[in-house]
């Protein structure tokens, strides 16, 4: 990434801003780096330092030592040439001549004679005390570049790319000319490989941190909101990618970023050995493995075939033993979050299925996740996500309610949010909905079609075992209104509006 100049802030003052509003996996990586690396930073001027001490002591003795031995030398011999001249007086003249040489200059020219320091000049920890910061920065900087090692150089020069970077480098590094040199051969080398320099630089982390990408070519079907936040993640940790979209327009940014491109479902699953896929209902998820050209054509023995997406038990159920008749492996792998969750790498993964299959997509499900569940045998995940999003779009009705009589009965809606994040209902997903709310910005993370669906595919699941869902149903009901208020394709979030018309 380029970095101007401007944009650089001081790590110690800023760091607890940084981490309240960064809470991703990559980020917390990272600062982790930054903190092992100063502390070895400063356990090695703490040495070096040391070291110095001893070494200027030791120095300062030998001369000392050197000092008194050359005048006992001199002392001899003045005493042995006074011997032999006898009352000449010659001897006293020149012991008195050097006496007179060394009282002409005072303590304080002596001391800047001996100092090898010009006049005028500052002396280094002046200048490091002036500007703390960009003494600091160039102590991580030469240390962080000195650290990498760089990949086989390209033969011809390098242009300068950005201007600012330039600027940066040259004004933060005590070497500007080697270091910005090293960066940009880096940047260029890796430009050459893939075409793209986002990808590889993330994936530099993905190799210093805990992920080691798997080596099996992985195909994704479906890059909605939350499948292109996975893919995201899933090229920046390494892997090998292979994407297809019902919209093929939506995969050129992948592509741009390393990712291959399939033309068909069928494709994809025939030429990768796992395939994810992630759409927005049952009926999407049946017609991508059975209809023209869908996944089941591509699927031979070995192949594996992983639904992320959010579905009822009998469809999941119905895909699982297609997949397996053919020969292939079947995991169901739900996810729960949204879309910002999604970008940065922190959803929670529900699967069941095979077992083994679920060991194979380790790698896969630490770039695009926090955690991951196995919950048994395949139809379980489905019921457990349904549940999940039952609690979640319910609470958000509740939040959505709760606003509204608060503003009918003439109280502060920015209080009544202020007093529920000092109570124990405080949450992130509270707080972010009450904003959208608030600011009237519905702008979808999560879309309030699909949480409708989730609410509607969780009664079922109540009806099928005579459970009742009263508090699902009543939400749903107001969901569905303001799916009639054309809200389908705002954030669920938008719920709100079912009230207020």
């Amino acid at each position: 990434a380029w970095i101007k100049v401007e944009q650089l802030k001081p790590y110690h003052p800023h760091k607890e801003e940084m981490i309240k509003i960064n809470k991703g996996k990559r980020f917390q990586q990272a600062v982790d780096a930054v903190e092992e690396f100063l502390r070895k930073t400063k356990g090695k001027d703490q040495a070096s330092s040391h070291n110095s001490n001893e070494e200027k002591n030791r120095r300062n003795s030998s001369e000392e030592r050197g000092k008194q031995a050359a005048g006992e030398e001199k002392r001899k011999a003045s005493l042995s040439e006074g011997k032999v001249k006898k009352g000449t007086g010659e001897g006293k003249k020149r012991v008195s001549s050097v006496s007179s040489e060394r009282g002409s200059k005072s303590p304080l020219k002596r001391a800047q004679d001996q100092s090898p320091r010009k006049r005028g000049r500052p002396p280094k920890d002046e200048k490091d005390l002036t500007i703390p910061e960009s003494s600091t920065v160039k102590r991580v900087m030469t240390g962080t570049v000195a650290g990498f090692k760089w990949p086989p150089s390209v033969s011809e020069p390098v242009k300068d790319s950005d201007p600012h970077f330039h600027h940066f480098l040259l004004s933060q590094t005590e070497k500007p000319a080697v270091c910005y040199q090293a960066i940009t051969k880096k940047l260029k080398v890796c430009e050459e490989e893939t075409g793209s320099t986002s990808i590889q630089a993330a994936d530099s982390t993905a190799v210093n941190g805990s992920i080691t990408p798997t080596d099996k070519k992985i195909g994704f079907l479906g890059l909605g909101l939350m499948g292109s936040g996975i893919v995201s993640n899933l090229l920046k940790m390494g892997h090998t990618v292979t994407v297809w979209n019902r919209t093929a327009e939506k995969c050129d940014l992948f592509i741009q970023e390393g990712a291959r491109l399939g033309r068909t479902p069928a494709e994809v699953v025939s030429t990768c050995d796992i395939t994810f896929a992630c759409v927005s209902d049952p009926k999407a998820a049946k017609d991508l493995v059975l209809g023209p050209s869908g996944v089941l054509q591509g699927i031979r023995p070995g192949k594996c075939y992983v639904d992320m997406s959010t579905v009822d038990a009998d469809t999941v159920t119905e895909l699982a033993q297609v997949i397996v008749s053919r020969g292939g492996r079947f995991l169901e792998a739900p996810v729960s979050g949204n879309q910002q969750l999604s970008n940065d790498g922190m959803l929670v993964i529900l699967a069941a299925g095979d077992r083994g299959l679920y060991e194979d997509c380790s790698s896969c499900f630490q770039a695009m996740g926090k955690t991951s569940f196995f919950l048994g045998e395949v139809g379980n995940a489905a019921k457990m996500m349904l549940i999940v999003n039952m609690v979640q779009g319910s609470f958000m009705a509740t939040i959505a309610e709760g606003l509204t009589l608060a503003q009918v009965t003439g109280q502060s809606q920015q209080t009544l949010l202020d007093i529920l994040n000092q109570g124990q209902l405080a949450s992130i997903f509270l707080d972010q909905k009450c904003q959208n709310i608030l600011q009237g910005n519905f702008k979808p993370d999560f879309y309030l079609k699909y949480i409708q669906k989730d609410l509607r595919l969780a009664i079922a699941l109540g009806d099928s075992v005579n459970h009742p869902t009263p508090m699902a149903a009543a939400a749903n009901e107001v969901y569905k209104r303001a799916k009639a208020l054309d809200q389908s394709d705002n954030d669920m979030s938008a719920v709100y509006r079912a009230y207020i018309h």
